[in-house]
């Protein structure tokens, strides 16, 4: 014991001893070498957490998917709005039929508005709209028509203001609008939608009223959840910008729908070894609060932009399907899917990264 002690006194004198060197050598640096080694330090403080984060998703996205991994027969394509004003026809339609073909996508989410401020809907802006959603389900038995139906969110933009209860009745009545042209669901894609914002939960409510007593889906697409908890209130407000929503409203939304389609793009991730660790994340975190009822699809990003906030190296849907694999796992989890984003900028090489790395039906 009296060893111990000598031993552990001896180690505190010699730290001692150290520090009174160091603070030495401190104090004999000028003002300006003082300040630099100080102000460097200080990044390395703010870097290490960044490090970390980065370095995790890295690891995230390592290993190999599981084998049952693979297409449960429940995803999705997002459409332009040229299927539904007559600049696409028969001839369009077969190759989309070609596309599909084999694939699990059983929804098209197409482009039918944009809604009105106020939340009414112009028929004048899709004039074939009941002649594509015929045309489909004669062509492709098995397909679900679901009307795309967005618009921008007050505060953030000057748009829809989802706290006004005449503005959701309109949304409502768009939704019956739509639903009157013999489509199978409807998808809302409304941005930016602030987490927490109550207007939004209170338009679902009435909207699913209205979809359940047709026996159709009504579907959304929904921001990625914090990466870290509280990242929605740090980003809000440095930024005045919505970019993500906390788990539990995530899960307060899913509740309240048939589907929901995660939008895993946009992430400002600069690798795609990044970028693919991310999804697996934002699938993880969302498998843990979306019901078993509920199909949960995660985006992929079938467009090329090349900005902070989008690399097209980066943010590829091979590295998306990969992400979504690896954070699936082996779940048996019959709900859950894919959504290709969108047919008009999609390429083949898009279309050939996700029919290999997702497999067929």
């Amino acid at each position: 014991m009296d060893a111990g002690r000598e031993r552990g006194g001896l180690v505190r004198r010699a730290i001692r001893a150290r520090l009174r060197v160091l603070r030495a050598r401190w104090r004999g640096w000028g003002r300006w070498r003082r300040t630099g080694v100080a102000a460097l330090l200080g990044l390395a403080l703010l870097l290490l957490p960044v490090a970390g984060a980065a370095a995790a998703l890295r690891l995230a996205y390592t290993g190999e998917p599981a084998a049952e991994a693979r297409s449960r027969g429940r995803d999705a394509l997002w459409l332009g709005h040229a299927w539904v004003d007559g600049r696409k026809g028969d001839a369009e339609l077969a190759e989309l039929g070609r596309r599909l073909a084999g694939t699990g996508i059983r929804d098209l989410y197409v482009h039918t508005g944009p809604l009105a401020h106020d939340g009414s809907l112009d028929p004048a802006l899709y004039p074939t709209a009941r002649r594509f959603v015929d045309q489909v389900h004669r062509t492709l038995p098995g397909v679900r028509v679901q009307s795309w139906l967005g618009d921008v969110v007050a505060p953030e933009k000057e748009g829809l203001h989802l706290d006004r209860a005449d503005v959701r009745d309109r949304i409502t009545a768009s939704c019956v609008q739509v639903l009157d042209l013999g489509f199978d669901g409807v998808h809302f894609d409304m941005e930016p939608v602030h987490s927490e914002d109550p207007g939004w939960l209170a338009l679902l409510d009435q909207a699913h009223a209205t979809t359940a007593a047709r026996g159709v889906p009504l579907s959304v697409a929904a921001p990625q959840i914090d990466p870290l908890p509280g990242l929605h209130v740090a980003g809000t407000g440095l930024t005045g910008h919505g970019k993500w929503w906390s788990q539990a409203y995530f899960a307060q939304t899913a509740r309240r729908v048939d589907q929901v389609a995660l939008m895993s793009y946009d992430t400002s991730m600069q690798l795609e070894s990044l970028y693919g660790g991310y999804v697996v994340r934002q699938t993880r975190l969302a498998l843990e609060v979306t019901p078993e009822r509920v199909d949960l699809l995660m985006g992929l990003p079938a467009y090329w932009d090349d900005t902070f906030s989008h690399r097209g190296s980066a943010e590829t849907v091979a590295a998306a399907v990969r992400g979504a694999r690896l954070g699936l796992g082996d779940s048996p989890r019959r709900s859950f899917g894919l959504a290709l984003y969108v047919d008009f900028t999609a390429t083949d090489e898009d279309w050939a990264a996700y029919r290999d790395g997702w497999g067929r039906v």
